[in-house]
Formats: C-alpha cells, structure tokens, sequence
C-alpha cells in the first residue's frame, strides 16, 4: 500500500485559452450514496467506499484523503493494471483505506479465503496506491490479501480466479493489452526518480505465481518463435523452482519453496555474485538474495532479450548490463517469444530511461508554474542493447491539489507532445521517448 505521492507546484491565477488539457468539475464526498461496483457479472462484488475527506483545517483544502475524484478515461487513459498484496487482512484493509488519515487506497480488495471482491475507488478517480504519481493517474489498483514473504499460503486459488476475471474485465473494458508491460505487480512500478528507488514497494512478491495468472488470464505461456529467439519468456515450473529468499527485514532465512522468481547473477556461475539493481543498490555492492531486492531477480511471464549464453546458462539484458541465470537442459525455465523490442535509434550511444512520461516544462501553461518533468532514472539502454516493449505510453500529467478544485488548474489533465513507450528495462517497467528507440520485431 503507498499513500498519493504529491508534487509542491506554484500556481497563478490565468486564462488556461486553447490547451490540450481536461477540468473537472468539483466533486462532493464520493460514495456516499450507493454504487453499483464495476465489476463482471460472474464475479460477485459489493461496494465499500474509501474515505475522501478533509483531515486537517477546514480551510486547507490541500490535506485530506484518500483519492482524488477524476473522469478517466476521458480525461487521462487507464493503461495499466497494478497488483499488490495488502500485509494486512481484508478487514483491517478496508478500515486503512475508509480512514482519511492513513492517504492510501485501491481500486479493488481480494479476499484470501473464498476470493471476493470489494471496490472501494470508482475506476474513473485516482486511487493512492502505486508510489508513482503516473502510474496511479493512468492505472487501476487491485490489493489481494496476503503477506508477501506468507505469500503461498495466502495467494489461493479462490484469489487467483477472482483476480483473473476481474482483470481480463478491465482489460477489455479499458482496452489494456494483457502482457507484463501493462499487468504489472507493484514490483513493477518504476520509481519517479533516482533518489526514490529505495522507498518502492515489492508486493506481491516471489510467491506470486505470475504463469498459474497469466494462464488464467487465457494468456498461458507457449512458444510462438524458434527455439533460438533473441525474446524469451520466463516460463519455470512454480512447484519444481525451490528457491531459497530471505526476509531481511526480520533477518530470517525463509523456507525453500516453490517460487515463480529465478535468480540473477553477474556470470555463469551459482559463486558469482546476484545482480545489482544500480537503483537500488547505489554503492555497487552484490545483489543479495533478500525477498526484497527486486533486482537480484526476474519473475515468471516477464519477458527479455538474450545476450548471451554459455551450457547450463542464459545471460538477457537486465538493468543496462549482463545478468545471468541457469537454464539447465530439459528444463523449460525459458520459453522463446515473439513480439518487439526496443533499441536505441542509429547514432545514440544509449537512451534515457525515465519512471513518468510526463509533458515537456514547455508544454504547460503560462502561469501555471513549474510543471513536473521526467527525470532519468540509473539505467540506459546502450548501444547493441535490446529490452521488451514498445508500446505507447499516454503523455500527461494529473494536477490535483485539493479536494474541492478550489486552486487555478485544479483537476486538470496536461497532455505532452512527446511520444514515450514502455520498455522492461529490468524487474521494473520505464518508459523511453519514442524519438530515441526503434521499435523492431524481435528475430
């Protein structure tokens, strides 16, 4: 769970004129009355409203909780589907999101035991749930019960049914493509910046069983390129992958047991030390093999392109560098993939790789202040590199200080010229300026 990320603008009062921007009216306290929750007809949902409400002075209209009221997706798309888990119960979810002091929220909650929903966010406002502004302006947010390093034995089947046909609802109803790019975990929300990398979240951890989901999505992983293509999907047996993490946090040793994450390495080796999230781990030491340190690791049904291999072993693109994982023979760890890839443009040495897609500071208003702006993450991607991806990411950014639009611009959506699309440049998507890469099919 991540509270609104809010970004500090200086504001004048001005005519906005002709601008590619979107304002919404001011909204009252919403779900107050009853709401029919968005929801398939074979799936029973009800509808429990999280709290929006002032929690300070009356007259600051700037603090309170625990979303901000929209109009997607006519003002900004919804491209993206986010999957956490709560490390709480589903009661005790329900009152964090229902207090307007706690500033987080989700779309939806999914009950362990017997898989049902309750929607507490109408999926045309903002829920507070990503820990990245864009990503919550442009995503809808699901909380499934459970405790990340318990995760086997939260995540039931009962959960895994009622998430899938809720997901491949949006999906078809948002018009959201059903690949890792866009059905993310929280693992994979980018951070806004570099300094913010540290502080992302990791749910729903490696006991997710990404390929049992995606296979209910009627997204199952099978070949459809030759056995030597350059695009792989992690494919490796979730019962049969025994890994062995470590909760680093309470300092203890989990149980082996069956994982949908694989291990990286910087060489063909089990000595070699695990992969470096350079976001993560800023002073250059080893990966480690914490259930946290989302860069150490690539999960099932996340795809990436080969750089090398050696007997027993598979180097792809990770991060900007060489990781290295093992691929023993007769098994099927990896299951070659068709689709697209991104590289840099001829001429560019590498390419920046940012967390938002947000408009260019020329872009906003007169008057409005300074709008925020990407801003490079650690990572490029160098020449010769190739990463997954390549579609569109929608430019804009989401301004809404208060809960009553009382500030000039309030409840405005910005849109950008400049074209961006989304790369899984590691366990993390980015996003890349269209103008920089060439998107190619993969060989």
């Amino acid at each position: 769970m991540t509270s609104k990320q809010r970004t500090g603008l200086a504001v004048a009062m001005t005519t906005v004129g002709a601008l590619s921007m979107a304002l919404l009216s001011p909204t009252t306290q919403a779900g107050a009355d009853e709401v029919r929750p968005e929801c398939p007809r074979s799936l029973a949902c009800d509808w429990v409203p999280a709290a929006y409400q002032q929690t300070g002075d009356p007259a600051d209209k700037e603090t309170y909780g625990n979303y901000d009221t929209s109009d997607r997706p006519h003002t900004n798309k919804i491209k993206f589907i986010v999957l956490h888990d709560t490390e709480e119960d589903f009661d005790t979810t329900l009152e964090i999101f229902r207090n307007p002091l706690k500033q987080a929220s989700a779309h939806y909650v999914v009950r362990s035991a017997d898989g049902h929903v309750t929607q507490m966010v109408k999926n045309k406002d903002v829920a507070w749930q990503a820990g990245n502004w864009y990503v919550n302006s442009h995503s809808i947010g699901i909380e499934q019960e459970g405790v990340a390093v318990e995760g086997a034995t939260w995540y039931t089947p009962e959960m895994y049914r009622s998430t899938a046909r809720l997901v491949r609802y949006l999906a078809a109803k948002y018009d959201i493509p059903l690949d890792r790019q866009h059905i993310i975990g929280h693992d994979g929300v980018p951070p806004t910046s570099a300094s913010g990398t540290k502080n992302m979240h990791w749910d729903p951890g490696p006991y997710w069983d990404w390929n049992r989901f995606m296979a209910l999505l009627g997204e199952p992983t099978v070949p459809t390129a030759r056995k030597n293509s350059e695009l792989i999907t992690l494919s490796p047996d979730f019962k049969k992958n025994k890994q062995a993490f470590r909760d680093c946090e309470k300092g203890v040793d989990l149980p082996v047991q069956g994982s949908g994450a694989v291990p990286l390495h910087t060489a063909p080796s089990t000595d070699a030390p695990l992969f470096s999230d350079p976001g993560l781990h800023t002073d250059g030491s080893p990966g480690t093999n914490c259930a946290a340190d989302w860069g150490s690791k690539i999960s099932a049904t996340q795809q990436a392109v080969v750089a090398d291999r050696a007997p027993g072993w598979t180097a792809i693109w990770w991060y900007g560098r060489k990781a290295w994982f093992r691929t023993p023979s007769h098994t099927r760890t990896t299951t070659p993939t068709a689709g697209y890839v991104v590289r840099p443009r001829a001429g560019h040495d590498e390419v920046p790789v940012y967390g938002v897609a947000y408009p260019e500071k020329s872009e906003y208003p007169a008057g409005f202040g300074d709008g925020p702006v990407g801003s490079p993450l650690p990572y490029t991607i160098k020449a010769g590199q190739s990463y997954p991806g390549g579609g569109e990411a929608p430019t804009g950014y989401f301004y809404s200080p208060t809960i009553d639009s009382s500030h000039p611009f309030d409840h405005a959506y910005f849109r950008g010229g400049q074209k961006y699309v989304t790369v899984q440049i590691g366990h993390r998507v980015a996003f890349v300026k269209a103008s920089d890469v060439d998107i190619v099919r993969a060989h």
